[in-house]
């Protein structure tokens, strides 16, 4: 495509709109009403976000996963623990998640820390998985180098077979995350680029404070 062409492509954002006074005083419940808000709407993904992590020494990483639960303690997603991001969390649990709702013309960034659940919760997410997906995070090596898609199929239809009438036993290379937020942002599209960004920052262990900043 022509570069110029690709600097013409834009949308003027008319969707809504995003005061202070209407974001609720808790980020958690205002997250709660705007993802409740992309459930009901076209959107195709509404769990699904951005990840990055970075290296020790800051060298980033961004991938998508999907949301799998939040509450006043943050944001839990699955994964393979030996995957890069894995790696990378196990070096510098600092990460950061982004939404992107295009159908409500909405983001919401989320920054703060990443550690495992117990071993508890993630038994019981991966045992209320479909049996197929318990199977694949058994059998992928995830984030390593394999000679062929073959290999990951051959792989499969033996531990299909020998786990046909048994339980899957969860890896213990599989598991959740908790992402816990120290700062959490609502932008709002709005015409002319003046769009809504309000800004939740966390000041001690319950409390928040919430600012304005310039689109």
């Amino acid at each position: 495509m022509n570069p110029e062409d690709i600097q013409n492509i834009r949308n003027d954002y008319q969707a809504a709109s995003l005061s202070e006074n209407d974001a609720n005083t808790d980020p958690i419940k205002q997250f709660d009403k705007w993802f409740n808000e992309a459930i009901k709407s076209e959107q195709r993904e509404p769990t699904a976000m951005t990840l990055a992590t970075a290296t020790h020494d800051g060298r980033p990483s961004a991938r998508i996963v999907l949301l799998k639960g939040f509450d006043s303690n943050g944001f839990v997603f699955y994964t393979n623990y030996l995957s890069r991001k894995g790696k990378e969390i196990a070096k510098n649990p600092l990460g950061a998640l982004m939404f992107f709702w295009d159908v409500l013309e909405r983001q919401v960034r989320i920054e703060g820390t990443i550690e495992k659940i117990s071993k508890e919760e993630s038994e019981r997410y991966f045992h209320s998985r479909p049996k197929d997906s318990q199977i694949g995070a058994v059998i992928s090596p995830q984030s390593q180098e394999i000679a062929g898609r073959e290999i990951l199929e051959q792989k499969w239809r033996d531990t299909e077979a020998e786990y046909v009438d048994k339980e899957v036993p969860k890896p213990s290379h599989w598991g959740g995350y908790l992402l816990k937020p120290r700062l959490i942002e609502f932008w709002q599209g709005r015409q002319s680029r003046l769009h809504d960004r309000i800004l939740y920052k966390k000041i001690d262990n319950k409390n928040w404070k919430k600012v304005r900043l310039a689109p």
